[in-house]
């Protein structure tokens, strides 16, 4: 997939992670700290090591206020959909397309118990539609507003579902929601010609790290031969699925020679375990998605470890509403290209 970004990226990327560690995890946790208590966590995989390790960090916090754009944006003329506007993300997106001067379309669908029922996002009031009036009202809309693009981020199991009516209405989206049957999403979309932005990671700067360990990966195939690999991520108890962003990691790694099933990944779900045992800060116990592999040598004499670790939603927030803006410029230019991704909208190099 990432095969075509120019290797000398990767060259920097890996430069910058391995020579600039942050001093702190999300501005609340010394990075000393943080792995004496990350090493306790490893210590149910296997025993504890104590060589010198590589350290490949991120670490992010959320921005509180985006800044408007400047008047005359033509952001404005973009009107957007969000589907389920009351969960977190749907909310982030919000405040953050608003933040960014989209025009926000006043319907969202969400669940049966909440059909008919108004709320307030950022100001503005969303009627809200269950599940059996969706088809009816998302063609009035659409007809409402021709330029519209719907932003989805339900539950797994509404994946498929709204993928097929977006595509039977005609109406462009953007999938942020993981989980679902993807290889029927994508032929539902393929099949309809409808554009789409599909990605079950929408921070950019993840992706872009996603992208720099696919290429390592492609280029130097085998290079962790023999080495055992431990993976834990920590989520919010609401997320029901194992990490989309794990899966992919891990899966260059194993391109890369290590042995790992995915059945092996320590899923972090308790919040009293993320905080005194990963160093997750508390108040971002509901949104938060830490990430750490470690690799070891046959020999036990050499270690790198890998990590990401996320606060709160603005970084999906923001990258969502990039993508919006990329969905957009395409559908305006009748792009032949149909299905993207965010490495579509990183290699765009238009993002705010």
């Amino acid at each position: 997939m990432y095969r075509n970004l120019n290797s000398i990226c990767l060259k920097y990327m890996i430069m910058a992670f391995v020579v600039k560690v942050p001093a702190n995890i999300c501005g609340q946790r010394n990075l000393a700290a943080f792995y004496g208590c990350r090493r306790k966590a490893f210590t149910t995989l296997g025993r504890e090591r104590s060589m010198p390790s590589t350290i490949v960090s991120m670490s992010t916090t959320p921005i509180q206020h985006l800044e408007k754009p400047a008047s005359g944006s033509k952001n404005i003329v973009l009107p957007i959909m969000v589907n389920d506007c009351t969960g977190k993300m749907g909310r982030a997106v919000i405040n953050a397309a608003v933040s960014a001067g989209l025009n926000l379309v006043p319907v969202s669908f969400s669940c049966s118990e909440e059909a008919g029922q108004t709320v307030t996002i950022n100001g503005k009031d969303i009627q809200l539609h269950g599940p059996f009036e969706r088809e009816n009202v998302l063609a009035s809309v659409f007809e409402e507003y021709p330029n519209m693009i719907v932003v989805d981020y339900t539950v797994p199991d509404a994946v498929n579902d709204n993928a097929e009516l977006y595509c039977k209405v005609g109406v462009p989206f953007v999938m942020g929601t993981t989980g679902g049957d993807r290889e029927r999403l994508y032929k539902t979309v393929d099949d309809s010609k409808i554009y789409a932005v599909i990605s079950p990671q929408m921070g950019k700067q993840v992706v872009a790290f996603l992208a720099a360990m696919e290429i390592m990966s492609e280029q130097f195939p085998g290079a962790f031969a023999g080495y055992s690999l431990q993976v834990m991520e920590s989520h919010q108890a609401s997320k029901l699925d194992t990490s989309g962003t794990a899966k992919a990691v891990i899966s260059c790694f194993q391109k890369l020679g290590v042995s790992f099933d995915l059945d092996q990944i320590q899923q972090i779900r308790d919040p009293k375990l993320q905080i005194e045992m990963v160093g997750v800060p508390e108040e971002y116990l509901l949104g938060h998605a830490f990430h750490m592999y470690h690799l070891t040598s046959p020999d036990q004499t050499v270690s790198f470890e890998f990590q990401h670790n996320v606060c709160g939603r603005s970084i999906y927030a923001e990258g969502t509403v990039d993508a919006i803006l990329f969905l957009g410029k395409k559908v305006q230019e009748k792009a032949e290209k149909r299905i993207y991704n965010m490495i579509d909208v990183l290699r765009e190099g238009n993002m705010r």
